[in-house]
């Protein structure tokens, strides 16, 4: 294809990492798919919407006013209108024709809702080990679609189909950030979407030393314990508690993450909606991975 790609938008979401959404701007600007780009800034106090007006005056900007998490996602989504959306942090972009690449496979293969691509790490571009994980995924991939099936993504590096995306309903805003992506993913695989890890279409993923890292994990512990009990049959729910239980730091971090998913113990009763057998059955062959792989650690 030449010329631009008119069948993707780009949603960038950022909080306060000026300099890092500059170079991933600058980036995705330089991508022979000439991608529209949508920045939702989550309330940045350190001159981020300024930059963009004047460094990148084509991105169409939105200041949300406050941090929506992963809920400025949505917002970017719903503002998007082209039939398929790719996620990027502030800190990751994608390689030239991954984008192209990604439609291609959504145009071609109707129930793929999520692309998910590999992630060369940055600066020395090595391969992250979460990719060998998702290529070696024991799930059995339906026949015909590319990639390595998956029931959960990465969302600063997936191209996801929008419709689908927002009849499932975009991301929790209880969730807000920190593994997000698996109760999005498990609702879009109950309504008959698939997802897929494709090598093919390759980001990169400068990590950004502007985190809290203590936060990040305490919200990825709640998270996960919050679908576990939203999602998974009751002995699923209590075999994965326990072993997660089991090999969570004994520290402060863990024991706020653990309290703030018990805070929610109403609300996760509320909206406890079980996953059918067959999508259970997923998750039990992906289990050992998760709880042993090098994308779970739950360190900080």
């Amino acid at each position: 294809m030449t010329g631009p790609d008119e069948r993707l938008t780009v949603v960038v979401i950022t909080h306060n990492r000026c300099a890092e959404l500059d170079r991933t701007l600058s980036s995705l600007e330089r991508l022979p798919e000439q991608p529209p780009v949508i920045v939702v800034d989550n309330g940045s106090s350190d001159g981020t919407s300024g930059m963009v007006r004047t460094r990148h005056p084509a991105a169409e900007l939105v200041t949300a006013g406050e941090n929506l998490g992963a809920v400025g996602r949505n917002v970017g989504v719903h503002r998007a209108t082209t039939p398929y959306v790719a996620f990027c942090d502030d800190d990751t972009w994608y390689d030239p024709g991954a984008l192209t690449l990604a439609a291609d496979l959504l145009d071609a293969h109707p129930t793929l809702a999520v692309v998910t691509g590999s992630i060369r790490v940055e600066p020395d571009g090595r391969l992250d080990g979460i990719c060998e994980e998702m290529a070696q995924s024991p799930i059995e991939c339906p026949p015909g679609l590319p990639g390595h099936p998956l029931l959960s993504f990465l969302a600063g590096v997936s191209v996801v189909r929008r419709r689908a995306f927002l009849e499932a309903g975009g991301f929790s805003e209880r969730l807000w950030l920190g593994g997000e992506e698996e109760l999005l993913a498990s609702d879009l695989v109950r309504s008959g979407w698939h997802l897929a890890y494709v090598p093919e279409v390759v980001a990169h993923h400068h990590a950004s030393v502007l985190r809290d890292a203590h936060l990040r994990r305490r919200h990825g512990i709640r998270n996960t314990l919050w679908f576990t009990w939203l999602r998974r049959p009751l002995g699923s729910a209590v075999r994965r508690t326990a072993r997660l239980l089991v090999r969570l730091p004994r520290d402060r971090v863990t024991a706020q993450g653990v309290l703030d998913a018990l805070r929610g113990a109403r609300w996760v009763a509320r909206e406890r909606r079980v996953v059918p057998p067959e999508v259970e059955q997923g998750y039990r062959l992906l289990e050992e991975s998760q709880l042993n792989g090098r994308s779970r650690r739950y360190v900080s």
